[in-house]
């Protein structure tokens, strides 16, 4: 609940102008049936013609000015719940932007994608229905009760005992759901991840023939939410039926209570149309909350789960509110003495690594599978923080500047090139947007991209499938360098970003990279002793710690690591 009001707080007004126009619209309907069985009661007693024609005149009026509310009303409800569930979804995705790798790790992609999607839309229903079933129940049931005394005290209390009957039924029935929407919210996740998994591995899942394996997995997980689901329903069914009933009860009591009372003198024939009117008034919003209280257990459920992620302390923040001044150190980045170890893990990743990258050099890591090379990479872009020693950029410690400034100052090509659906120009101005197309096509004639760029019919403009499908990964890894020169920082980080490159155009792309990175400092992360032999300094990594730094000759008479790693690879070269 404190979510929501944190949410409608900024659209207080419109919240306010929904309830006025509600309760005008309650109001008119219960007005009614008064004027109805005063009519009646007029009609029967002998009234003039005038009389009961003025009260059917009232009567237009009230109805005309209800039905404008509830339509006015259900106009800024609506607008309300896209209003909050807009604000919702803006509030996830830049808090999710804020989160780590290992944030990430703990909510997982497919229940991020859950939570900004499907559970603020349960809301989005909830908070609507909410306002239109559920707040005009308590104002309907206090003024009909209260109409209902004043015609008569017995039908009162009869009226009073049915409503806390239906009332404690519901919150009852409602806190024995809570549970199985939590599970069903989880089962929708589970769902979420098989059918992500199944749909972006469909090609991994058909070269191994698991098509029936997978959709064993997914039958399961649509069998456990299917009969989860029956679970819950049952409840509400349960629910409908004593509430009925005890309307139902209530009308028939009505009737027999009735002709006594007429006879007595105490009530009248248009009193008995005004107490039935004002049951099924009641009746109806009592349903229609029913309902609302259906869905009421998983919104709750879902506010939770949004809320974890709000309000999710993520494990990189900014530690100061002011950047470093500007200034061209010759060492644009320093690894001094780092450690890191991750949060779940016995032994540390990287353990008392030093080195510098200097402007104007290209310096290499290179190591094995699992030495912690990549490792160092997110340590660069404070995706992860260090657990001992300190990065510094222009030799001030990244921790002390903001993540915006400090990834500002460097462009970063990952292993695996990630392409945004849209053009091939878009995906260049990525990291510029008021760059120029003799910009881009230059940044991509150097990264070895521009003959193909120029050999599609649209050029720049071709499209691009989202992750770059329709692209070769030769050509994504193309683009992504090409986006990267684009921005012009002051260092260039190669995460094993020319692993899909042939010889010859990784022999090519250096060559230009080096002619175009003479102002800045570039660090390659590879496995490939070719991609990096030609590098200033070359660090080599051995299970996290440093086994060798120096130029290719250097390392092949001092670092057994790096001559070995060398030997593999020309020997596999040989044979192949």
């Amino acid at each position: 609940m404190k979510l929501i009001l944190r949410f409608l707080k900024p659209h207080r007004k419109l919240c306010a102008l929904t309830i006025f126009l509600l309760i005008v619209d309650v109001a008119g309907a219960l007005f009614i049936p008064t004027l109805v069985a005063e009519m009646l009661n007029q009609g029967t007693s002998g009234s003039s013609f005038a009389a009961i024609v003025q009260l059917g005149v009232t009567m237009a009026v009230i109805s005309v000015l209800a039905g404008a509310c509830a339509i006015g009303g259900g106009y800024a409800c609506a607008a309300l719940s896209a209003r909050v569930g807009k604000d919702m979804r803006e509030a996830i995705y830049a808090k999710s932007l804020k989160l780590s790798v290992y944030d990430f790790r703990q909510f997982g992609t497919a229940s991020i994608t859950t939570r900004t999607i499907a559970d603020i839309t349960t809301i989005q229903f909830a908070l609507t229905s909410t306002i239109q079933m559920v707040i005009p129940v308590p104002i309907i049931c206090i003024l009909s009760l209260a109409l209902t005394f004043g015609l008569d005290a017995q039908m009162g209390l009869i009226l009073l005992a049915v409503v806390v009957v239906v009332l404690l039924l519901a919150w009852g029935i409602m806190r024995s759901a809570s549970p199985l929407f939590r599970k069903l919210q989880k089962l929708l996740d589970r769902m979420s991840t098989v059918l992500l998994e199944n749909l972006t591995g469909v090609r991994v899942v058909r070269a191994f023939n698991n098509e029936k394996r997978e959709e064993k997995r997914m039958v399961d997980a649509f069998s456990g939410y299917a009969a989860t689901s029956i679970k819950a329903n049952r409840l509400f069914a349960n629910l409908d039926g004593l509430s009925f009933f005890c309307i139902n009860f209530f009308v028939v009591v009505v009737y027999w209570l009735s002709g006594g009372h007429i006879a007595a003198g105490t009530f009248q024939i248009g009193d008995i149309t005004a107490v039935i009117e004002y049951a099924i008034l009641v009746t109806f919003f009592l349903m229609m909350a029913q309902m609302v209280i259906l869905i009421l257990p998983r919104s709750l459920e879902c506010c939770e789960r949004v809320r974890q992620v709000l309000d999710h302390t993520p494990e990189i923040v900014d530690l100061v509110e002011a950047d470093p001044a500007e200034k061209n150190h010759d060492e644009v980045l320093a690894f001094r003495d780092v450690s890191f170890r991750f949060q779940d893990a016995e032994e540390d990743t990287l353990s008392h690594l030093s080195f510098v990258c200097r402007r104007g050099e290209t310096t290499a890591v290179i190591g094995g599978t699992g030495s912690g090379k990549s490792t160092v990479a997110s340590l660069i872009l404070r995706f992860h923080d260090v657990t001992g020693g300190a990065v510094e950029l222009n030799g001030v410690d990244i921790r002390d500047m903001t993540q915006e400034y400090l990834r500002d100052h460097l462009a970063y090509v990952q292993q695996k090139a990630w392409l945004f659906s849209g053009t091939v120009r878009e995906n260049l101005k990525y990291s510029r947007p008021d760059a120029t197309d003799e910009e881009l096509m230059h940044a991509a004639d150097v990264a070895q991209a521009g003959d193909f760029i120029r050999s599609l019919p649209e050029g720049l403009d071709s499209f691009v499938a989202q992750g770059g499908t329709n692209f070769s990964g030769g050509q994504k890894q193309r683009l992504s360098i090409a986006r990267a020169l684009v921005k012009k920082p002051e260092l260039y980080i190669f995460d094993d970003s020319f692993s899909a490159l042939d010889f010859k155009t990784d022999a090519a792309l250096r060559k230009a990279l080096a002619a175009e990175t003479g102002d800045a400092a570039v660090l390659i992360i590879a496995q490939r002793v070719s991609s990096i032999r030609h590098a200033q300094r070359i660090v080599v990594l051995h299970e996290g710690r440093m086994a060798g730094v120096g130029t290719h000759e250097e390392l092949m008479e001092t670092s057994q690591v790096y001559r070995e790693i060398y030997e593999s690879q020309t020997k596999e070269a040989q044979e192949a």
